[in-house]
């Protein structure tokens, strides 16, 4: 086995365990859950993410985000209607008794002690402040809310809890003898955002061109078979040109056991996961983005360098290259280190969308589907798959460990590079719109299925299963979007909507055009036998010298 086969044995391994990853913003979703913190009047203000936008002796400096409690006024959505406070630090700090200073409409600060966060709001609105800044004794945000017997929840001053990181930034500006100011506000999400837009037609047009070359490339398989038969070779080839060629079959059995096989990787990614395993998951991502990116680039320039793409040489280690292959590779190996080393910057999702579009194309060149069987199995495997680790690992590990994984919490960075994503462009928010590599990739397999069963079956593009297959995935990964807005931009498993759209339309259009026997078992249209088709081919030529 060469060490390029080697690699694709690697990167499809290494796929099969990573994909299926959550389609999911990044910014704003608070930890606790709504139904822990019951409403009662006086305390049903909605949680809501708060901007506290500081300056310093008049001049704009940090800005930090908090939650809104339960109780008080609620905070305004615009920062225009915002007002600038003086922040005044609590004497005593945690404000469970009067304060001492002098309030005129003033923020005041105060820490989370052992009384009660109505006690502490009360205090500060007696003492004329304008709002409260609890600050929390943990790094997280925590949701304040009313005891189940308070009653005295007259409260009309906003309280927002801050985390632990940002009153320790805080209270150095104010010992610093500055004057401090605060602006509190809280902007609202844009229903939808342009990212989601451009992230559907990455998806979209990742399925369609990978589609398409491994359509083009059955049908020059095909091709070159007949042109085989018809010279009359004592060795016939195998029929089918799928499994030729470096071309992974998918079976039942793999395909059930990629659901055990990703289970067990998501968990060791959810334990394991920390600053130096994110590391390795980037070196990983890297050799294969680079077997992608080359893979696609030689195909490409084939069509321009023929002489280069066909003329070979044997490299110590690696085997036979072409001479294009090793003019391009210099390239592609720069492009993934430079990702690699400047992925933090602002302008990295770009590498990575490119390393990640290449990698999916590739797979799916790769890595084949035979039939609608296997489709059916692998597609439902990783329905419930996608389903039980985003909602129902929520009662097992006191969290979503698809969400948490897919963000890369516990990292320090800013998430797995296995996913496609965007910056959200208009949401005051900012974050990224995200779309794992499994969402695009399994429906992707049967998706180019059906492409390669059209042009061998010589169906036009109305009368076949792809045009169908692809409105259907389109459908399927708007949905997705549409109820990721509707959950205020909570992580969503994609392929709850994406698998019954696409898997569905394909099962329903081949039980009513009589064709799902076939597909479900055989996975391409029956052709006559070589040998009735040459014997076909001579008695036509001998009728034909007869007349």
């Amino acid at each position: 086995m060469d060490l390029q086969f080697f690699c694709r044995v690697f990167l499809i391994t290494a796929l099969i365990s990573l994909v299926c990853q959550v389609c999911s913003v990044t910014a704003g979703d608070i930890v606790h859950d709504d139904d822990l913190a019951p409403k009662k009047p006086g305390c049903e203000n909605d949680f809501v993410l708060v901007k506290v936008q500081t300056w310093v002796d008049g001049i704009e400096d940090a800005e930090f985000v908090g939650v809104g409690a339960r109780f008080g006024t609620t905070i305004v959505s615009k920062e225009k209607n915002a007002n600038q406070r003086r922040l005044i630090l609590s004497d005593p700090r945690d404000c469970c008794s009067a304060p001492k200073n002098k309030l005129a409409n003033d923020v005041i600060m105060v820490d989370r002690g052992h009384c009660k966060f109505t006690t502490k709001a009360n205090y500060a609105q007696a003492a004329h402040a304008s709002a409260i800044l609890i600050i929390n004794n943990q790094k997280e945000l925590y949701k304040m809310v009313c005891e189940p017997d308070e009653t005295d929840l007259d409260i009309h001053i906003p309280a927002v809890m801050l985390p632990q990181d940002a009153g320790t930034s805080l209270e150095k500006m104010l010992i610093s003898n500055s004057s401090v100011s605060v602006q509190l506000y809280s902007p609202t999400r844009p229903l939808v955002d342009i990212a989601e837009v451009f992230l559907w037609l990455m998806a979209v047009g990742t399925i369609l061109c990978a589609s398409y070359w491994s359509a083009w490339s059955a049908r020059e398989a095909a091709i070159e078979q007949d042109k085989l038969l018809k010279d009359a070779l004592d060795e016939i080839p195998d029929t089918r040109p799928v499994g030729s060629g470096g071309i992974v079959d998918i079976n039942t059995t793999s395909a059930i056991l990629f659901v055990v096989v990703a289970s067990c990787f998501l968990v060791m990614l959810y334990k394991l996961m920390s600053y130096w395993f994110v590391e390795l998951l980037v070196v990983l991502f890297c050799i294969g983005g680079v077997e992608g990116l080359q893979t696609c680039s030689v195909a490409l320039l084939s069509r321009w360098f023929k002489r280069a793409g066909k003329t070979y040489i044997k490299v110590p280690f690696f085997g036979t290259l072409s001479y294009l292959t090793l003019a391009v590779s210099p390239f592609c190996i720069a492009f993934a280190v430079v990702w690699a080393v400047y992925r933090n910057v602002s302008f990295a999702w770009i590498g990575q969308d490119i390393l990640g579009i290449a990698l999916i194309i590739t797979v799916l060149q790769i890595v084949h589907v035979p039939n609608l069987k296997v489709g059916t199995v692998l597609l439902s495997c990783a329905f419930l798959y996608d389903i039980f680790w985003v909602f129902v690992s929520k009662k097992l590990f006191h969290e979503s460990v698809m969400i948490v994984v897919a963000r890369g919490d516990r990292s320090g960075e800013d998430g797995i590079p296995m996913l496609l994503k965007i910056p959200r462009m208009f949401d005051p928010w900012g974050g990224y719109s995200i779309i794992g590599f499994g969402d695009i990739l399994l429906p992707g397999l049967l998706i180019t299925f059906s492409l390669r069963y059209d042009w061998l079956a010589n169906k036009t593009l109305r009368a076949g299963y792809f045009l169908w297959a692809m409105i259907a995935y389109g459908l399927g990964l708007l949905i997705t979007y549409v109820a990721l807005n509707l959950m205020d931009g909570h992580g969503q498993p994609a392929l709850l909507y994406i698998v019954p759209f696409t898997l569905g339309t394909f099962l329903t259009l081949g039980k009513k055009r009589r064709d799902l026997r076939v597909l479900w078992t055989r996975g391409e249209p029956e052709r006559p036998c070589p040998h009735i088709r040459l014997e076909h081919q001579h008695r036509e030529e001998l009728d034909d010298n007869d007349h």
